[in-house]
């Protein structure tokens, strides 16, 4: 019998794993692996698995989820003047410095030292990878005051896109809440792009703010405060990098 016991499967039961990451109930996620919906290192994973959180690779929807012990997910609401790196040569303060030194995290996509607003930092790879890349379609809404006021077909440029000195922009959502600001939401991420489009337009910007990451939105976090997302805004940033960008209620 014991030789028999040592070769039972070792691990913790998936469904466990799921409810722990905050994907439901226990129930909930039996019924997630019944519908398929959840695979293991590649292979379509069946009730009773069970896993190696160091070492297996679980996905839901053909998304990876972080199982490891120690993943820690911070939003932080950026001030103007810091740097979104892990170093600076000129010294400068980084965000990195503002959340907890361990376990060592890493900023999600990137905001320049002029911008404030929502950043995600972690140390949780696959997400950041997903979350970070244009083919996800993971959007970012901003909030910027610019010269002058834009017009209807300023507005139209932005939303349709603007040649920028590296390409094309893709079709953005663009408002105008008040004479002055613009509400704009990409799902690139290239380097200043809001700055360079609406500058494009003729209406360089004065002030930037980022309000929403995907699902994420927070407008009680004080510039250079800090927060754990809780388990439900992890599950719905894992959601959104598999193109599903609903608002967390």
């Amino acid at each position: 019998m014991a030789a028999r016991s040592a070769e039972l499967p070792q691990g913790e039961r998936l469904q466990k794993v799921l409810a722990v990451r905050g994907w439901g109930s226990r129930r909930v996620c039996e019924d997630m692996i019944a519908a398929g919906r959840v695979t293991v290192n590649g292979q379509v994973a069946v009730l009773g698995r069970r896993v190696d959180v160091e070492a297996d690779s679980v996905e839901v929807d053909g998304v990876p989820i972080g199982t490891k012990p120690g993943l820690v997910y911070y939003l932080l609401n950026k001030p103007e003047g810091v740097v979104t790196t892990a170093h600076d040569p000129q010294g400068r303060p980084t965000v990195v410095q503002i959340v907890p030194a361990e376990p060592r995290v890493y900023p999600v996509g990137r905001l320049d030292v002029g911008t404030e607003g929502l950043l995600l930092l972690t140390n949780d790879g696959d997400l950041a990878h997903r979350l970070a890349h244009p083919s996800h379609g993971v959007e970012k809404e901003y909030l910027a005051e610019v010269s002058g006021s834009p017009g209807t077909g300023a507005v139209r440029r932005l939303r349709d896109g603007v040649e920028l000195d590296d390409g094309m922009t893709a079709p953005a959502k663009v408002s105008q809440p008040s004479p002055g600001v613009l509400r704009i939401t990409i799902h690139e991420g290239r380097n200043r792009q809001v700055r360079r489009m609406c500058e494009a337009v003729g209406h360089p910007v004065q002030r930037l703010v980022r309000v929403r990451i995907g699902p994420l939105r927070d407008a009680q976090l004080s510039p250079g405060a800090w927060r754990e997302l809780t388990q439900a805004e992890v599950r719905s940033l894992v959601e959104s990098a598999a193109g599903d960008t609903r608002p967390i209620r």
